[in-house]
């Protein structure tokens, strides 16, 4: 896969977790790992609905073209946390971007050379602290730096286990994070927000809170999908955005 044997990811998380590093998957075995690790949490544990051949491994059209972003536990031999990364240049070769099959994307034609796609975010129930999210967000922005690309994509999900409540309750507090009118993408299964009654107090994900932090728009109302029950946001980082304080703790610790 493109650049994986010259982007060097070596990046090491010593103070909270001395065990934990992250890099690119070099190897068929490593990607194989990952793909056991999403199986785990996205079916097993989550209930997802994945299109797979293979039970067991979550393994779809895009995760040929994609490179693989892992943090593995030395000490233990196990991967514990991963990203998928469709490049640009990959995403021509596939045919599109996965958020494609959720969003209608028309009115970022014009980024596509400039846009890279991130999904497939997971992390082992064992390693789900702040460590963990911090490896895998400086590995992104290394990856991000070295390729010279300047927009980062993905959906980020809230559980639809409530009904919806929640997500609606959770996009319609986002209003002060909504992308300009120019970037904003069209939800192929809209969800009804006009027919679910808000949660009372929205619950965030941490994941979607960490891209708000750093500066990420929502680029429009979310979509609903019914394979992962899940409300979907299209999220949109420029990477000229990145919060200072945000670039300082994640992006500057990489060593």
């Amino acid at each position: 896969m493109e650049h994986r044997n010259e982007i060097q990811l070596d990046a090491t998380f010593r103070r909270a977790r001395p065990q934990l590093h992250v890099a690119l998957a070099a190897t068929e075995s490593e990607i194989l790992e990952a793909q056991k690790l999403r199986w785990r949490v996205f079916a097993e544990e989550l209930g997802a609905r994945l299109p797979t051949r293979t039970p067991g491994i979550d393994r779809d059209i895009y995760d040929p073209y994609c490179e693989h972003l892992i943090v593995r536990d030395e000490a233990a031999g196990r991967i514990v946390g991963t990203y998928r990364i469709l490049s640009p240049q990959a995403a021509r070769a596939v045919g599109s971007y996965y958020s494609e099959n959720e969003f209608d994307l028309t009115r970022l034609a014009h980024l596509r050379p400039r846009i890279v796609e991130i999904g497939r975010s997971c992390i082992d129930p064992d390693y789900r602290t702040g460590a963990t999210i911090a490896l895998l967000w400086s590995g992104l922005a290394r990856y991000m730096r070295q390729n010279g690309h300047e927009y980062l994509i993905g959906c980020a999900s809230i559980g639809m286990q409530d009904g919806g409540h929640n997500a609606v309750a959770v996009y319609e507090a986002l209003a002060a994070h909504l992308a300009p009118p120019e970037y904003r993408v069209f939800p192929r299964y809209r969800l009804p927000l006009e027919k679910i009654e808000a949660a009372a107090t929205p619950e965030i994900p941490p994941l979607l809170k960490g891209y708000l932090r750093a500066g990420a728009w929502v680029c429009g109302e979310p979509a609903w999908d019914p394979d992962f029950n899940t409300a979907d946001l299209l999220i949109m980082l420029p990477m000229a955005r990145v919060d200072s304080r945000y670039s300082k703790h994640f992006v500057e610790r990489q060593g």
